[in-house]
């Protein structure tokens, strides 16, 4: 074997391509870890992106209902204002109300609604709208009505002057017609005259004598014309009261006695009882007999009343007879 220092021609090439396998390994490595941060980098970003995504119709969501309620709760105020203010014009708005009411009722149940979806939302929307224009509708016909009643109001104060002063006159007026009635009725009260009082003995055969004994009286005949210019023609009481000697009212069943009331002695016995038809304006005579079984010596005492005044009074004297009357 010859040696040389000349290098050899055969080399060796095994660890140069060792290196090119370690590198390419090495790269592809490389490639997949850039790979894999990629698609983790594009898939967080993706995520991001969707929790943005819901997180903003979240906010929307609360955004929406937060809205609608605050909404919702302004009309409400104002429905308040409405109503409050005019309880006494409930009765004229209940129809009205009554929509009011089926609203509110329908907006309350979907708010109150913790998952409402989105078209519920909506809805409760629109009806909010519509509660709104039920609500100035309502406070148009409020304004409407307390105009009417102030004027109702005005027109019933003035009215209540006006009865006040009508019943002050009316009491007036009563006053003096009840005044005028008195004067009338006071005014229209017989005057009597020619009062005369008669002692009579009645003979056999109805002849009649006029005498002064008592024991001889049969009957007393008293007499007297009335008359007066307002009395209305018509039917009139007059009272005849007839006192004996010892101071009694003579009062049969004969004479059809009684009481009656006098406007200024009270109660009185009264004799007799007799209604004349009287003709207004003319003069009457009136005859009245008084009958008993005996009459006393004395004096007789006559009294004629008419509607509770006494209008004449006479005295008539029966005498004891003598030895031959």
């Amino acid at each position: 074997m010859t040696n040389t220092n000349y290098p050899s021609a055969t080399t060796t090439t095994t660890p140069q391509r060792s290196n090119n396998s370690k590198n390419i390994v090495i790269g592809l490595l490389a490639v997949a870890l850039l790979g894999s941060w990629a698609y983790f980098l594009m898939k967080i970003n993706r995520s991001d992106k969707e929790i943005l995504s819901k997180t903003e119709e979240g906010v929307h969501y609360m955004s929406q209902r937060d809205s609608l309620e605050s909404l919702y709760k302004f009309t409400l105020d104002k429905y308040d204002s409405v109503s409050v203010a005019n309880n006494d014009l409930s009765g004229k708005l209940t129809g009205k109300q009554a929509e009011v009411a089926k609203l509110k009722g329908e907006i309350s149940s979907i708010l109150r609604k913790k998952n409402a979806t989105a078209s519920e939302l909506a809805r409760a929307k629109t009806l909010i709208e519509e509660l709104n224009t039920q609500i100035e509708t309502l406070q148009a016909e409020v304004t409407r009505l307390t105009g009417e009643n102030q004027v109702l109001t005005t027109e019933k104060a003035q009215l209540t002057v006006e009865k006040d002063s009508l019943q002050t006159n009316l009491t007036t007026t009563q006053g003096e017609k009840k005044v005028l009635e008195e004067t009338v009725d006071v005014g229209s009260t017989f005057s009597a005259s020619n009062i005369g009082i008669t002692a009579v003995n009645e003979k056999s055969g109805g002849k009649e004598k006029e005498t002064s004994t008592a024991k001889k009286v049969d009957k007393l005949v008293v007499s007297f014309n009335v008359e007066n210019r307002i009395a209305k023609s018509g039917p009139a009481d007059m009272y005849i009261i007839v006192t004996a000697p010892d101071g009694k009212v003579i009062s049969t069943e004969t004479t059809g006695g009684g009481t009656f009331t006098t406007r200024q002695d009270g109660d009185q016995a009264f004799t007799y009882k007799t209604t004349l038809n009287y003709e207004q304006g003319t003069r009457q005579n009136v005859q009245i007999p008084v009958i008993q079984e005996k009459f006393q010596t004395g004096d007789y005492k006559i009294q004629v009343y008419h509607n509770g005044f006494k209008i004449g009074e006479g005295v008539r004297t029966l005498k004891k007879g003598g030895l031959f009357s």
